[in-house]
C-alpha cells in the first residue's frame, strides 16, 4: 500500500526525480528509499494534515521577521530587505546521496586549490594546453600582484560553495563553482535550529548528520592557515563592507558563531607591513582576514584607488606573508563559468583521478565551434553571461520570448567570449507547501567546503527552491527560497 495516504496523497512530481520520493518509477510505490529514516519521515509528514503545516510555517515565518534573517534585493531605484522565503518540508539525502556529493566537492576544491597554485605560479597547465592562456591571463579576475606569492598550505579556496543539481535519473551534477565569497551559509544553520523548534515529532529518533559546528569548523581552518610568524592563538577576524551590504546579516552571524570580531576597513590599519585592529587597550596584530569585500575594493593603493571598504597596504602585508586573507586574492579566476567547463579536465591533470561529480555539458561560445552550436541551437540551450551571478542575465531558451532570443543571438556574435551554453537540465524537484496545497517545485544544492590542513564540508548545505511553478531559477535576489537539507546517518 503507498504510504501517501494524507499530506502527500495529491502530490504530484511531474516526472521529475524528487529529493523525497526518489525516482519517477518508484513514487507512489515501496522502494528502498522508502524502507529506509526516509520511508519514517513520509510517512510522520503524511500523518500532519494541511492546515496543521500552514500553521506551523506561519509560526516558523514569524520566528524569521523576529530574527532579522533578511537579504537586500537591489533594483536599479532601491534596495529592499527581505526575510528569505523558508518552505518547511525538508530534503533528504540519504547517507549513501552524501558520500558521493562530499567526496566529490573535496575532490573539486583539491583541484581548484592545485589550479590556482599552478596559474599563480609555473603556469605548467597552461603551457600544457590544458585550459587556454587567454582564458586564464585575460580573465579580468587574474590578478597579476598574486604571481610568485606564496600561500600556507597552497590554499586560496578556503571556503568553497558548489553548486549541485540532480538530473531526472537522480545523478548529481555540478551546475557553478564559487570560489570566491560563497554566501547563504547562515540560512542552513538557522533552518536547522528552526525546523528543530517547528517540527521536532519529524525527526524523534532518526539520526541527522548535525550542522551547528559550522562556526567552529571555521573557525579552527583559517587558524590553520595563519601565516607563520603568529604565535600562540591567531587573531582572526571578519571584514565587512558594512551594514548596507546585501549579506551583512550573514557577516553579523559568522563572526558571532566564530566568537570572532567583525571589522570594517576603517577599523584596521597596516604599520611596517604588519595589520594590526584598533582597540579599546590599543592596537592588536591581525593574523587572518575573512574578508567579505571583492579583491578591487581591498587595497586603494593596488586596486581601486577610490575605494573607502578597504585597507591602505593589505597587498603588501599580504604578499610578504604577514597576514593572510580567505579566500585569496585571485580566486576568482577559479569560478569563472568559462573556466568551469575545464573543471573534469583540471581534475584528470592535477589529480589523476576521475571526477566523481559531473559537469553539466557546457558550450564555450568564446570557441568557434561552441559558438557556432549555440546560434544553431539558441532556443534549446541555457544561454549565461560568465561573469554574472544570482541568475541575472540568463537566457532560458525553451521558455525565452522570441524577441529575448533574437536580443541574446546579437549579443552572442558581438561578445561570443561573454557566454556559455549549457542543455536545459531537468532538475530534481521537492513537495513544497504553496498556497494550492503541497506541489513540486524545482530545487538545487549548494554545499560549503572549509579548507585549513585539510577539506571538510558541511553535511548538506543550502537548498534553494524556485518558488514559482515551473520556475527553473532558484536564487534568491530572484524570488527563490530555502529549505532545511537533512543527511540521514545511515
Amino acid at each position: 500500500m503507498s504510504q501517501r495516504t494524507r499530506l502527500l496523497a495529491d502530490y504530484d512530481p511531474q516526472g521529475f526525480y524528487c529529493e523525497l520520493l526518489g525516482a519517477p518509477e518508484e513514487c507512489g510505490r515501496s522502494n528502498s528509499r522508502q524502507a529506509s529514516s526516509i520511508g519514517t519521515i513520509i510517512g510522520r509528514l503524511d500523518r500532519l494534515n494541511l492546515k496543521t503545516l500552514r500553521r506551523r510555517a506561519r509560526d516558523a515565518e514569524r520566528e524569521l521577521f523576529n530574527l532579522g534573517i533578511t537579504f537586500t534585493v537591489y533594483s536599479e531605484s532601491q534596495s529592499i530587505d527581505r526575510i528569505l522565503p523558508f518552505d518547511v518540508l525538508p530534503r533528504i539525502l540519504s547517507a549513501e546521496d552524501w558520500r558521493t556529493v562530499e567526496t566529490g566537492v573535496k575532490q573539486r576544491i583539491a583541484a581548484l586549490n592545485l589550479f590556482l597554485h599552478d596559474i599563480y605560479h609555473g603556469q605548467k597547465a597552461l603551457k600544457d594546453g590544458v585550459v587556454p592562456r587567454e582564458l586564464v591571463l585575460g580573465n579580468e579576475n587574474f590578478r597579476p600582484e598574486m604571481v610568485g606569492v606564496d600561500l600556507p598550505g597552497g590554499t586560496y579556496v578556503h571556503i568553497g560553495g558548489i553548486d549541485i543539481v540532480r538530473d531526472v535519473d537522480g545523478r548529481f551534477k555540478v551546475l557553478e563553482d564559487n570560489a570566491r565569497t560563497p554566501s547563504g551559509v547562515s540560512y542552513v544553520l538557522e533552518n536547522r535550529q528552526l525546523m528543530l523548534r517547528t517540527f521536532p515529532d519529524l525527526v524523534d529518533r532518526v539520526a541527522l548528520r548535525r550542522v551547528n559546528d559550522y562556526g567552529l569548523r571555521l573557525h579552527q581552518a583559517l587558524a590553520e592557515v595563519a601565516p607563520d610568524g603568529a604565535g600562540g592563538e591567531a587573531c582572526v577576524v571578519l571584514l565587512s563592507p558594512g551594514i548596507f551590504n546585501s549579506a551583512y546579516f550573514e557577516h553579523v552571524f559568522l563572526a558571532r558563531e566564530m566568537g570572532i570580531p567583525l571589522v570594517e576597513g576603517r577599523d584596521l590599519f597596516v604599520e611596517e607591513d604588519r595589520v594590526f585592529m584598533k582597540t579599546v587597550t590599543g592596537p592588536q596584530r591581525v593574523d587572518v582576514i575573512y574578508r567579505r569585500i571583492s579583491d578591487a575594493f581591498l587595497d586603494p593603493d593596488v586596486f581601486n584607488p577610490k575605494s573607502v571598504l578597504g585597507v591602505r597596504g593589505l597587498m603588501r602585508a599580504y604578499a610578504r606573508g604577514n597576514v593572510t586573507l580567505a579566500n585569496a586574492v585571485g580566486t576568482g579566476v577559479a569560478d569563472d563559468k568559462a573556466v568551469y567547463a575545464y573543471m573534469p579536465r583540471l581534475i584528470r591533470y592535477f589529480l589523476d583521478e576521475e571526477p566523481i561529480l559531473d559537469n553539466v555539458d557546457t558550450h564555450i561560445c568564446a570557441e568557434p565551434e561552441g559558438l557556432a552550436y549555440t546560434l544553431d541551437h539558441l532556443k534549446d540551450l541555457v544561454v549565461k553571461p560568465v561573469g554574472e551571478s544570482g541568475g541575472y542575465g540568463v537566457l532560458i531558451g525553451p521558455r525565452a520570448k522570441a524577441a529575448d532570443i533574437v536580443k541574446r543571438r546579437r549579443e552572442l556574435k558581438a561578445d561570443p567570449a561573454n557566454y556559455i551554453a549549457q542543455p536545459m537540465v531537468r532538475l530534481s524537484v521537492c513537495p513544497t507547501l504553496t498556497a494550492e496545497g503541497i506541489e513540486a517545485r524545482h530545487v538545487d544544492l549548494r554545499p560549503y567546503a572549509v579548507t585549513g590542513r585539510d577539506t571538510w564540508v558541511l553535511p548538506g548545505g543550502l537548498t534553494r527552491v524556485a518558488l514559482t511553478k515551473g520556475s527553473l531559477v532558484v536564487n534568491s535576489s530572484q524570488g527563490g527560497g530555502s529549505k532545511d537539507t537533512w543527511v540521514l546517518e545511515k
